[in-house]
Order: structure tokens, then C-alpha cells, then sequence
């Protein structure tokens, strides 16, 4: 009876240190991505016909070429030079394929007039082939262009626009003709990529790896790579293997920093800056210049003239701002607690910021974009 008490007892614990050592955890399927899972961009180009006398002009010849073209292979023979391009517009397509995609499968497609065309609303992507970067064909588009906007014009020149009528989208107007080979679910090793390369967050992910299978699978070839063996239960299932690693709790680490953007003012610390026993004093000076024009009037009975003569006030006044005592190690909420007292904006807590890493009390690096 008392060996099953203190063996409830333990389970109680260790789910308790369970939940507390992932109350600030992340899912290591948020912070990294598994080696060659990743979409391919595809391009292409195309005619979108259909439009209401808004497309390419006279000067876009590569769009007559280009209807000539599609014109021939369709048995019908005409000169360049009677083709109008009013209502044609050419287009260069571009599509993300997918990682796993399947023959069959549809994609969006993002339409861009490369030539004059004033606005695409309203007209037909004609079949255009999209090709990856080896050149071979894996999607083929058609379709109506969406634009989500409008452009309306008088003839005495106003113009009324609403976001950018030359760029549309087809809505699942790609089908997928070929797909990419894929050997994921023979792999014998994954390779887990960390958005921010760190050595600390790579152990603890190899860390809750191991943890998880009850093996030592997972090891760090640096600080943004984590490889782990296949083991031999997940042999041919890779897919559940990922689906464990993916849903495990992880808290990442990260470098102490404060990010300034002096162009907005804006300031961004990160939880762990600290900062040494340093004394901040900030006065500001505020020099006012008053303008003004007198006149000088002559004496009575004499010759002279009256005369304008400027006249300059300058009044200079220096703010009286305390000195502020920052303790050794403080935390970043007392640090923006002290800062606040001294009533600063965040232009001068910029500057505040940089003179405090130029005396060497800022134990972060200082980031200026």
C-alpha cells in the first residue's frame, strides 16, 4: 500500500516538473524546419486577353509577337503589323510548388503586367506553362485574373485608383503536370535547421529529442543544426517520427539585445539585457529665437528717414534633470522603471541607450537598423 502511494506520489511530481519546465516552452516545429521540406518557385509567361481597351499598347511589340505567335500555332497566318494589342496584355506568372505536391493539385498564380497596360480587371489568363529553376515545365495556369482593385478615368484626366489594378492573382488557375521526386519517407537521418542558429537552443532541442525516443538519436554537427537518426521502429514512417519531434516543447535562448530604429524612434529590448551600476543624468536645452521689426523714426524737422531695424531675442533655458542611479544586474522592467522616471522620450532613451553601451554598463549588444 505504501510503495503504490509513493509511486502515485511520483507520477504526481514528475507530471508537475513536466508542465513547469514547458510553461514557457515553444514547439520546436516554430523554430525549425526539416532539411529539404520547402516549396520551389515557379515562372512563367503569358497573354491576358479580354480586357476593356486597357492593355499593352502599339509600343509593347513583344506582346504583338507574342499574339502572332499564339495566333500561328493555332492555323491562323497574320502580319505583326495588323495585330492591336488594346485589349491583350503581357504577363509574367510566378507560383510557389509546394513540398509533396501532386500531379493534379492546384495553385494560386500571381499575374504582372510587364508591359504598358493601364489595368487587368476583368480579363482571362490564357494556358502559359511555369518552369522551375532546371527549366522543365511542372504546372500549367489558366484562368480569370483577379485583381482586388479598380482604376476609373474622365477624359479630361481625373483618375480614381484603388490599390494596384496591373498586378492580379488566379485563384487555383495552376494544375500541377509533374511533380518533384521525393525519397523523404527512405531517409535514414533527418536534419532539423533552426531559424536562429544558437547553440544553447540546439542542445535543449537534442536534449528533448533524446528525451522523447529514450536514445541518444540526436546530436549537434553546429549551432543551427540538429540531426537525429531514423531508429528502426519509425523505419518507413517517417512522417510520425517528424509529427513527435515537431509537437515537443522547447525553450529557445537568444542573445541579449536591444534593437534601436532611430528613424521611428522606436526601441525594442529583449528579457535578458542587463545593465551595470551606472549613474544617468539627461538635461535637455531649449533656445527659443524671437524675431521682430522696429522702426526708427527721424527727429523732428531733420532730414533723415524712418527705417525698419531688426531685432533678435535669444533666451536660452536648460532643463534640471536629476542624476539616477542604475544598480549592478538590474532587470529590464527596472531598467524602463528608471528610465521612466527621468521622464525621457524614446528618441532620447536612444541616445540614453548608446552612451550607456559607450561606457561599457550595457550588457547587450546594441543593434541600430
Amino acid at each position: 500500500m505504501r510503495f503504490k502511494i509513493l509511486t502515485r506520489f511520483g507520477l504526481i511530481l514528475a507530471i508537475l516538473i513536466l508542465f513547469t519546465a514547458n510553461a514557457h516552452a515553444v514547439r520546436i516545429k516554430d523554430i525549425a524546419d526539416i532539411e529539404g521540406v520547402r516549396p520551389n518557385q515557379l515562372v512563367g509567361y503569358g497573354l491576358v486577353v479580354g480586357l476593356d481597351g486597357t492593355g499593352d499598347g502599339q509600343n509593347s511589340k513583344f506582346t504583338i509577337q507574342s499574339m502572332a505567335s499564339m495566333l500561328e500555332k493555332m492555323g491562323i497566318t497574320v502580319r505583326s503589323e495588323d495585330i492591336k494589342v488594346d485589349n491583350v496584355a503581357a504577363v509574367m506568372l510566378t507560383a510557389d510548388l509546394p513540398p509533396f505536391a501532386r500531379v493534379g493539385s492546384r495553385l494560386d498564380v500571381l499575374v504582372s503586367s510587364i508591359g504598358d497596360a493601364e489595368n487587368l480587371q476583368g480579363g482571362t489568363l490564357l494556358f502559359s506553362p511555369l518552369k522551375a529553376a532546371d527549366g522543365q515545365v511542372y504546372a500549367v495556369a489558366q484562368g480569370p485574373v483577379s485583381t482586388g482593385g479598380f482604376s476609373a478615368g474622365g477624359a479630361a484626366g481625373g483618375k480614381v485608383q484603388k490599390n494596384f489594378p496591373t498586378v492580379g492573382r488566379v485563384v487555383g488557375g495552376a494544375l500541377v503536370e509533374k511533380k518533384i521526386p521525393s525519397f523523404f519517407d527512405k531517409k535514414d537521418t533527418l536534419s532539423l535547421t533552426l531559424h536562429n542558429p544558437d547553440f544553447t537552443t540546439a542542445s535543449r532541442v537534442a536534449g528533448a529529442i533524446n528525451t522523447a525516443l529514450n536514445d541518444s538519436l540526436a546530436h549537434n554537427p553546429d549551432a543551427g543544426t540538429v540531426k537525429v537518426r531514423v531508429p528502426g521502429k519509425y523505419s518507413g514512417n517517417i512522417v510520425e517520427l517528424v509529427a513527435l519531434i515537431e509537437g515537443l516543447g522547447v525553450k529557445p535562448d537568444a542573445v541579449s539585445k536591444v534593437v534601436v530604429n532611430e528613424r521611428t524612434g522606436t526601441v525594442i529590448m529583449g528579457e535578458n539585457v542587463r545593465i551595470s551600476t551606472v549613474a544617468i543624468a539627461h538635461g535637455n536645452i531649449s533656445i527659443q529665437i524671437k524675431e521682430s521689426q522696429n522702426v526708427s523714426q527721424p527727429l523732428p524737422f531733420s532730414q533723415g528717414q524712418t527705417t525698419a531695424v531688426p531685432e533678435t531675442d535669444i533666451s536660452i533655458a536648460e532643463g534640471k534633470s536629476p542624476i539616477f542611479l542604475v544598480e549592478s544586474g538590474v532587470s529590464i522592467a527596472k531598467v524602463v522603471r528608471a528610465l521612466n522616471a527621468l521622464g525621457v522620450t524614446p528618441r532620447d532613451l536612444i541616445a540614453i541607450l548608446q552612451a550607456i553601451k559607450a561606457a561599457g554598463a550595457l550588457q547587450a549588444k546594441l543593434e541600430i537598423i
